[in-house]
């Protein structure tokens, strides 16, 4: 197997917009050879990523392959109804609704990374193992066996939320849209194919050093052609190829409201309207939002929506209530 670094995804990424397609085009080709039309399938969430990779498979590639679309209740009404303006699209549906896996497992809050630390370390440390990796990570203190040396994934920081009166976990994107997913796999036997991007984690860039954009060999095969994009190429080519995208993101536009460049001469584009589009109660990432941020947008755009955070409850202790206790114990200020 073809050893990759982060230096090889560094120089992908760097690569102009037009090299990226036919690169990605390769790549679905590669993916539908292997297992046909009709044994693949297309994750579309809806949100922009997922809308550019549709129109690669369909219309620039010109496969007629099925789309798959997760139903999350908590996501935005208007993904949905976007969605069923295309032909050939099966809506699956969660098991259990996101009142339920707070109840059960705790709130998305902060980072997946951090999350499941703390989730793991609390588990951990009820069971006397005070030494365990995951309170290590949260002390600062764990070095990574390959480097001997301290950790990137140490989060002392988030220490203080062994102590928290709720639970914080990452299960509710398995439980809500993963299980879903694995169950349509399961069901249909076709592979997938999604629009996620290195650049959008270290876990999805550890993904792609590992596995490629087409992972043939991984126990659930999958395949991510666009693994190697920008948010930059994303909006770059939907702004140049006119391409219809749900109505939450408003438009794509020049960064300023003019084509500015950057050394490498990459135009920079925004949305006027929402910048993500995942599940609209998802704290993962909120503290880094200046304000207005996603909760407080959501006030105004989806008010039935917002009062979840006074419904939903983990140990007694609303979604409300655990993001003003955070405020209070970790110096922050997520305005809800």
């Amino acid at each position: 197997m073809t050893e990759r670094t982060i230096n090889d995804l560094k120089e992908l990424q760097a690569l102009p917009l037009n090299i990226k397609v036919a690169m990605s085009c390769s790549r679905i080709r590669s993916w539908v050879n292997e297992f046909g039309e009709d044994g693949v399938y297309i994750s579309f969430s809806g949100g922009k990523d997922s809308t550019v990779l549709m129109d690669l498979v369909r219309n620039v590639c010109g496969y007629k392959v099925r789309a798959m679309f997760v139903d999350v209740p908590t996501q935005y009404p208007e993904l949905k109804e976007f969605v069923k303006t295309f032909p050939d699209v099966d809506i699956v549906k969660p098991k259990i609704s996101f009142v339920e896996v707070c109840k059960k497992y705790g709130f998305p809050l902060v980072s997946k990374e951090v999350s499941q630390v703390v989730e793991e370390a609390r588990k951990a440390k009820q069971k006397g193992k005070l030494f365990e990796e995951r309170i290590q990570k949260l002390s600062g203190e764990y070095i990574d066996p390959k480097t001997g040396e301290l950790s990137p994934y140490n989060c002392p920081k988030w220490k203080f939320l062994l102590d928290a009166p709720f639970d914080v976990s990452t299960r509710c994107c398995a439980a809500m849209k993963k299980e879903p997913a694995h169950r349509y796999t399961k069901e249909t036997g076709r592979k997938r194919m999604t629009a996620m991007m290195a650049e959008e984690s270290r876990r999805r860039t550890s993904a792609w050093i590992k596995q490629g954009c087409n992972a043939f060999d991984a126990n659930e095969p999958s395949s991510m052609p666009m693994a190697f994009w920008t948010e930059n190429d994303v909006l770059e080519y939907i702004y140049t190829n006119k391409l219809p995208i749900c109505s939450v993101y408003g438009e794509v536009i020049p960064k300023g409201g003019q084509l500015t460049f950057d050394i490498e001469g990459v135009g920079k584009y925004e949305t006027t309207g929402c910048k993500r589009t995942g599940c609209m109660l998802c704290g993962f990432g909120c503290h880094l939002e200046k304000s207005p941020n996603r909760f407080e947008m959501l006030r105004e755009t989806h008010p039935s929506m917002h009062k979840l955070f006074d419904a939903c409850k983990n140990n007694g202790v609303t979604y409300r209530e655990a993001i003003e206790w955070i405020n209070e114990h970790g110096n922050l200020n997520i305005k809800i």
